[in-house]
């Protein structure tokens, strides 16, 4: 019986580094890998993109053109690098303009890429109009992609078979020029047999000979079925990975899925032994790096969320860094009302990291309380049309809070009339700060923003995770100081008579400079020396704290600063969401407790207004 030779590409390299490193990793540490992985005879890698671009920039003090010369170098010419878009968001989290777009293209082109996987998280086929010509117009191979998901238990109203067919369709009617067909299912919850509907359908819908392609993760447990699902439709490749990157929240292990397919009518096309070779030089690269244990694991409750396994590990190590990864089953239980009241788009990044910020910021702030700037903005229609509208109440709360309208403009003609988006205000930034302008330098400065502007300036940090760094005790140590820390926000600093006095309020006690009182202001007067009305004047200096963890990315004040009533005194970067804290009162600022660059604990006093 001839077999049927399905096509595999090996994700390891990208989406296997963000499923389970959350896409931190030096490149001088996996090259040997990748030279492996060719040498065991993979012809297909996934090299770039995605997340694998900004993280670059921003923990790996690294260029993520360098990178994809060096990937490009160690391969050769003749084997396929593909990379992964998000339409007009292209790499970045924010949408861009058209011009970055169209610049975006051509770099890839320049820095060794063949194809790009190409697709929109709404499924708005208005997304993916203009940046696959841009891929077409490049010289690169478009594979353009229809993103997947299953719903929460119980909702209805997209995502269906019939749902995926129909943004087939509109790809066909728009005329957009592809080489290949994507399904991709980030969260790895699509049902096997709704797989297996929806390629069947697809397949007699497109032109006969185009290439059809899945993509799933292993993060509930149900990719390997899901891929035989979707090859018995029809389909003609699959990805995979290696191990350490392989299973749990990444792809299948290409060893496993060698070993499902056994004894059937699809062949790999893959030396078994040279691949176990492979993963044995990969394992070897890998040993340093720091494994989350939630990446290896199958979490069947991400069907409820749904979580995509390229972020849940992001996700994670952020609030094991700030000690809050106990609330962790928390967020995700929230993010099932998140998904449902935010239209369904499909949980993929930039749309799975909106749901993750909302979600955190109900379970950390309160529901609703703070609506995240992309899950507001998503839910107006400042990104596409949703696949059904958003609840109504929160388009409103979102509208007050984020003081936007809601709209059904184009995104991208709203980006391109946007005096801060594009090749023009990027350069200038360059000029401003001195920096050589290149179309790498201005496209980093567009997709990156100020982080993107600090790796030119040499400001870059490394902040790669690896086993000598010893997370899991870092975390355990910022988890026993929190409480610490949050009665030090609590504190008012009283100064009297030309002594410093730290004074918080704990039940029916007060500590004064670490000494504990019962709460009576005649006692605490008689005890520091001061009267009691001149006390309860002093006290009225205010704190102005943290709402959340995360890290103290940008101070707007000095000391001496008068400021107005809600002025943003600090931003807060949490889960890959900048949140802005504004003054509760009108005032002068007294005194800075923490600088810049910190990581910050829920409730943290930063600054203070006298």
């Amino acid at each position: 019986m001839k077999k049927k030779l399905v096509r595999v590409m090996d994700t390891s390299f990208r989406d296997g580094f963000q499923s389970v490193y959350g896409a931190r990793v030096l490149t001088r540490d996996f090259l040997p890998a990748v030279a492996a992985a060719k040498e065991a005879g993979i012809r297909y890698f996934e090299s770039g993109g995605g997340a694998r671009f900004q993280s670059l920039y921003f923990y790996c003090n690294e260029d993520a053109f360098a990178m994809m010369d060096a990937f490009r170098s160690t391969v050769g010419p003749d084997v396929e690098l593909q990379t992964l878009a998000r339409g007009i968001n292209v790499v970045g989290l924010e949408s861009q303009s058209s011009d970055i777009i169209r610049l975006h293209a051509q770099l890839f082109k320049k820095h060794g890429v063949d194809t790009i996987r190409n697709f929109d998280a709404l499924n708005d086929v208005n997304n993916l109009i203009y940046s696959g010509r841009c891929i077409a117009e490049a010289g690169l191979k478009h594979q353009v992609a229809i993103t997947m998901m299953e719903l929460p238990p119980g909702c209805e109203g997209a995502h269906t078979p019939e749902f995926y067919l129909q943004v087939l369709k509109d790809i066909l009617a728009a005329e957009i020029p592809f080489s290949s067909v994507c399904f991709k299912d980030a969260s790895g919850t699509s049902t096997p047999s709704k797989v297996f509907k929806t390629i069947k359908a697809a397949r007699e819908l497109l032109p006969e000979g185009t290439f059809i392609n899945f993509h799933t993760h292993d993060t509930a447990g149900n990719a390997v079925v899901a891929y035989r699902a979707a090859l018995d439709a029809g389909a003609d490749g699959i990805d995979l990975a290696l191990a350490p990157v392989s299973g749990g929240t990444s792809q299948p292990d290409i060893i496993t899925m060698w070993h499902a397919l056994r004894g059937t009518e699809y062949d790999l096309g893959i030396d078994i032994n040279k691949i176990v070779e492979a993963e044995r030089v990969f394992a070897e690269c890998m040993k340093d790096y720091f494994v989350p244990p939630e990446a290896r694991a199958v979490d069947p409750v991400i069907i409820f969320s749904p979580m995509p396994g390229g972020a849940l590990t992001a996700n994670t190590q952020m609030m094991r860094d700030s000690g809050v990864l106990d609330r962790y089953p928390e967020v995700i239980r929230a993010m099932s009302e998140v998904v449902v009241k935010g239209g369904f788009g499909t949980s993929v990044t930039p749309v799975s990291q909106f749901y993750f910020q909302q979600a955190y910021n109900n379970v950390m702030l309160g529901p609703w309380k703070k609506i995240a700037d992309g899950y507001g903005k998503m839910v107006l229609g400042y990104f596409g049309k949703t696949p059904v509208s958003a609840d109504a109440e929160i388009i409103k709360i979102a509208s007050e809070q984020l003081k936007l309208l809601p709209t059904s403009a184009s995104p991208l003609e709203l980006n391109d009339a946007n005096p801060d988006r594009g090749i023009e205000p990027a350069r200038k930034k360059l000029i401003d700060a001195r920096l050589p302008v290149t179309d790498e330098n201005i496209f980093i400065a567009a997709t990156c923003q100020d982080k993107g502007l600090a790796w030119l300036k040499g400001e870059a940090r490394v902040a790669v995770r690896k086993n000598a760094q010893k997370p899991q005790a870092v975390a355990a140590k910022t988890s026993a100081t929190a409480q610490e820390n949050l009665q030090k926000s609590r504190a008012y600093n009283v100064s009297l008579e030309n002594q410093e006095f730290s004074v918080y309020f704990e039940g029916n006690k007060a500590v004064v400079n670490g000494r504990t009182y019962s709460v009576d202001v005649a006692e605490i007067a008689h005890e520091i020396g001061a009267a009691p009305a001149k006390a309860a004047v002093t006290a009225s200096l205010r704190a102005v704290n943290s709402p959340l963890p995360g890290l103290l990315m940008r101070v707007n004040c000095r000391v001496g600063d008068v400021v107005a009533d809600q002025d943003t005194l600090f931003v807060v970067e949490a889960m890959k969401m900048e949140t802005e804290i504004k003054a509760p009162v009108a005032g002068k600022i007294t005194r800075i407790a923490v600088e810049q660059g910190a990581q910050l604990t829920a409730g943290q006093a930063v600054i203070y207004i006298g």
